[in-house]
């Protein structure tokens, strides 16, 4: 999949295009950036509520090459800025982690909703 597919989701907004045509095999979910550092795989989407620029660092050094923020959390300016130098797309969503987990899954074709 590619990261400007996620944009296709109804209610995803797109926030920052980092590079649309990034290829994306996994996804990760979570708010602990250490657990994320340590655990997403690369080529990944992050799917988060953390919406703030140390998120856009953690994705740099995981490997993640965009970002889903949940819950409708406003995406700051030096997060957006980050994001744009670092190549990384930033989606934000009104949906919480586990129905953007699910989505983004299907999108994949990882899981198949009914």
């Amino acid at each position: 999949m590619k990261a400007g597919e996620i944009g296709k989701l109804e209610g995803y907004k797109l926030v920052v295009a980092g590079d649309p045509d990034a290829e994306i095999t996994n996804a990760y979910t979570g708010d602990l950036l250490s657990d994320v550092m340590g655990h997403a795989p690369d080529q990944s989407v992050l799917i988060t509520i953390q919406a703030h620029k140390n998120t856009i660092a953690v994705c740099s050094l995981a490997g993640a090459v965009a970002v889903v923020i949940c819950n409708d959390r406003e995406v700051p300016e030096d997060m957006r800025q980050s994001a744009a130098s670092e190549g990384v797309s930033i989606f934000a969503t009104k949906d919480d982690q586990f129905t953007a987990s699910v989505k983004v899954a299907s999108l994949m074709g990882k899981v198949t909703l009914n």
